[in-house]
Formats: C-alpha cells, sequence, structure tokens
C-alpha cells in the first residue's frame, strides 16, 4: 500500500555537518570541500538509481556543476553557525515504474526551483538490498539563498519564518500528495496518499458519515525507529528468513512499530471483505435474488478462503474484532455470540434500503415479513444466519440451487402480502 512520507531537514555547521558532505554521500561521488581542505569521497555507496541537478533559468553555468556548486553554497556562508542546505526526503510510491518516481520527483524538484528560486540536487535511492523492498525514496537537497546571475544572494527567509514556515511547508506537502496520487491513478492504482495529519483524516471521515474510516485512523502516528532499532530490526528480519521461522521483533520500538503495521494490515483487509460483501448483495439483488438469497451469497464472499491459505473462520473471527472492536481494546460489555460481521451487513442494509432494508435484517435473522415487530427471543424462531450458512455450505450445488429458488418464490409471496401485513410504526 502506497504510505506517505515527506521530511524537511537543516544542514548546520552548528551540527558539524556541510553541505558539500551531504551531497557527496547522497549522490555517491567525491566532492573536495575548499573551506574545510578535506576530501568526500562515497564512489563506493551502492544503491543509488539516478541524480541531477536543476537551477533558475538565469544561474551561472556552474551551477551544473556539483563540486562547483556545493563550494560556492559554502563560501556564500560566513557565520559558524551558519544553515548551509535543506534536505527534502521524500517516499516515493513502490506501485509505479521507475520513470514515473523519476518523473514525479524532478516535478517536485522543479517546483522548488521555481517557487524558492533555489539551486536544487536531487538523488533517488533504490531499496536497501535487506530492508523493505518497496522503500523507494528520494533525497533533494536545496540550498538556503536564492541563486541568480552572479551567485548566491539572499536566504530563503520564508522558509526559515516561524510565520511563514509551516504553512509552505504545508503547501509543499499537499503538492508532493498531488503529484503522487496523479501517479497512482494514471496506472490504475486505487489506493491515494494523505498528507494531512491523522486526526484531520479521521474529521473528514466522521463528516462524510464514513465510522470505518474514522475508526481506522483512530490511532497513534507510527512511531519512528531510527538508524540503530532499524539495522538490529533489519538483520533480525533477513536472519528469520534464512532459518524459515516468524520474524520476531528484537527492540521495543520494533516491536511497537510491528504490531501497529499489522493492525492496519488486518484492518485493510477487513475493510476489503467489507466491502465485498456490500458489492455482492448489490448484484444479486439486481440479478433478482431474494435478500435472504443476497445476504447468505454476500457472506459467503466475505468469509470465502484466503488464497494464502487461511480459512473462513480465521476471517470470520477478524472481521469480527474489527467491525465490533475486539474485547481486548473495548472495556464495553458484550454478550456472548454475538456476530459483529452480521450486525455490520444488518447496517450496510438498512442504510441502503431503509424500511425494506429492515425487514431484509430481520430475515436474516431467522423471522419472517409477519414476525416484525414482535418478540423475536422464543423458542420457535427460524435457524439464525449462521445455522443457515453451515448449511448451505455444506449443501451440493443442486440443491442449493434448488432453495435458492424456493427463497425467491417466498420472497414473492411476501411482497404481495406486504401491503396488508406491514406497520410503519414498527422498528426492529
Amino acid at each position: 500500500m502506497a504510505s506517505y512520507h515527506l521530511s524537511v531537514k537543516t544542514i548546520k555547521r552548528s551540527a558539524g555537518r556541510s553541505a558539500t558532505a551531504a551531497a557527496a554521500y547522497r549522490v555517491g561521488e567525491r566532492i573536495e570541500c575548499q573551506r574545510e581542505g578535506r576530501v568526500h569521497d562515497y564512489t563506493r555507496k551502492q544503491g543509488i538509481e539516478e541524480t541531477f541537478i536543476l537551477a533558475p533559468k538565469d544561474a551561472p553555468d556552474w551551477a551544473s556543476d556539483r563540486s562547483r556548486l556545493w563550494n560556492e553554497v559554502e563560501a556564500s556562508e560566513t557565520r559558524r553557525n551558519s544553515v548551509t542546505a535543506r534536505e527534502w526526503e521524500l517516499a516515493l510510491p513502490s506501485e509505479i515504474s521507475a520513470e514515473d518516481r523519476s518523473q514525479i520527483t524532478r516535478d517536485f524538484a522543479q517546483e522548488l526551483v521555481s517557487r524558492y528560486g533555489v539551486a536544487v540536487d536531487v538523488a533517488i535511492h533504490a531499496p536497501h538490498r535487506e530492508g523493505d523492498q518497496r522503500n523507494h525514496h528520494a533525497h533533494v537537497l536545496t540550498s538556503t539563498r536564492k541563486l541568480e546571475a552572479g551567485g548566491f544572494t539572499t536566504k530563503t527567509r520564508v522558509l526559515d519564518s516561524a510565520k511563514t514556515g509551516g504553512v509552505e511547508i504545508e503547501q509543499m506537502r499537499g503538492l508532493w500528495a498531488e503529484l503522487q496520487n496523479r501517479a497512482l491513478e494514471r496506472v490504475g492504482e486505487v489506493e491515494r496518499v494523505d498528507h494531512r495529519s491523522l486526526e484531520k483524516q479521521r474529521e473528514t471521515a466522521l463528516d462524510r458519515g464514513d465510522k470505518l474510516s474514522a475508526e481506522e485512523l483512530d490511532r497513534d502516528p507510527e512511531l519512528k525507529l531510527g538508524p540503530a532499532a532499524n539495522s538490529m530490526e533489519r538483520r533480525a528480519k533477513v536472519m528469520a528468513e534464512r532459518q524459515g521461522r516468524k520474524y520476531v521483533p528484537v527492540t521495543e520500538r520494533g516491536a511497537v512499530v510491528h504490531a501497529a503495521r499489522q493492525a492496519r494490515a488486518a484492518f485493510r483487509e477487513m475493510r476489503e471483505r467489507l466491502d465485498i460483501a456490500r458489492e455482492t448483495y448489490g448484484i444479486e439483488r439486481e440479478a433478482g435474488q431474494g435478500r435472504v438469497s443476497a445476504g447468505l451469497a454476500a457472506l459467503r464472499a466475505a468469509t470465502s478462503k484466503e488464497r494464502d491459505g487461511r480459512t473462513s473462520d480465521d476471517i470470520r473471527e477478524r472481521l469480527s474484532q474489527v467491525v465490533g472492536r475486539s474485547r481486548d481494546q473495548d472495556d464495553t460489555a458484550k454478550p456472548e455470540g454475538r456476530n459483529y460481521a452480521r450486525e455490520r451487513l444488518k447496517e450496510i442494509m438498512e442504510k441502503d434500503a431503509g424500511r425494506d432494508g429492515q425487514a431484509a435484517v430481520h430475515k436474516l435473522d431467522g423471522h419472517s415479513e409477519y414476525d416484525l415487530g414482535e418478540d423475536t427471543g422464543r423458542d420457535g424462531r427460524k435457524p439464525s444466519v449462521n445455522e443457515r450458512l453451515k448449511d448451505v455450505l455444506n449443501k451440493p450445488r443442486e440443491r442449493l440451487e434448488i432453495e435458492d429458488e424456493r427463497d425467491q418464490e417466498k420472497d414473492q409471496e411476501v411482497e404481495k402480502d406486504r401491503d396488508i401485513d406491514r406497520d410503519p410504526g414498527l422498528s426492529h
């Protein structure tokens, strides 16, 4: 799944860093720093897919010479605590091609040049050979001064000011999200990225009535591992793979991040199941199937066996945990035997079909249209949907088709008598 990441860092002399060293490391080249009298040689660095420099139209010719460019940057700063460069770190979608990743990075870099008049040096990196192979990313190094025909001039104070810096960076974050989403759309990907905070995304989901998405977003931001913990976890994953065993995090931070990622993956999978159930129900109804038959088809589609070998019971259990929240996460007491997947299907049917949906829900619980509004707890009730589902899954296709036809005939009979037996004031 595509994920969003954009971070902005500064290269400060007060931290013992230089623009020449930062540029040499990111592009994997050899640059001699004239100010320090040191040579930064990273020509043995691997995993660098592409590098390029962008500059304003009226920039001097030497701007295309990487060594000259960053030595000029260092020369333009005279203070011991100067900020010599700014780095924009971008996560690139693995779902698109290398050419598309290069293009959206170039578009983003060009916007930095046009907007702030700075010089931009870009390095696109491949995933680490021992890490997550989806981790394509780019390092975009920019000067902190405008580059004009005579060289570097004034500082880009709009990015340094506390009043305007946050606003500017937020706008660039939005641009980066837009560039990625356009590229994802072009290749037919459904997933999209969002640069906003989780709280803002959750508020938007609630405003449009999407409670399931709001619940998914009701979580803390993912904890950042850091270089040391990330290296330890990467080695642990490689070792687990070589030994043919399940990966177990070796650091506290790694355990937190791993659990959060698993939870999000499970939630996304269960949401897909609910979407499948809703779509299947609609398709079956449009095809002329009765509500009970369509509901059973929706449940069968949502709880079908997974390609990776998980059984329908595994899916059903996870679906119940996601839709109703697991008992460990929710302090609210829940009655034993409650089927949260079925209740979610009820909500979908009620929302889509109004009062007719209530009748369909009543049928889904094993009652007829004539019982609507009466006490449903009596011993003589019809079999529940779980009981009927077990029977359906264990019956040959021929018997299933015959009984579906009978269900359709019963539904038609009920439709004829509905005007007589329905009380609009009743609710289930």
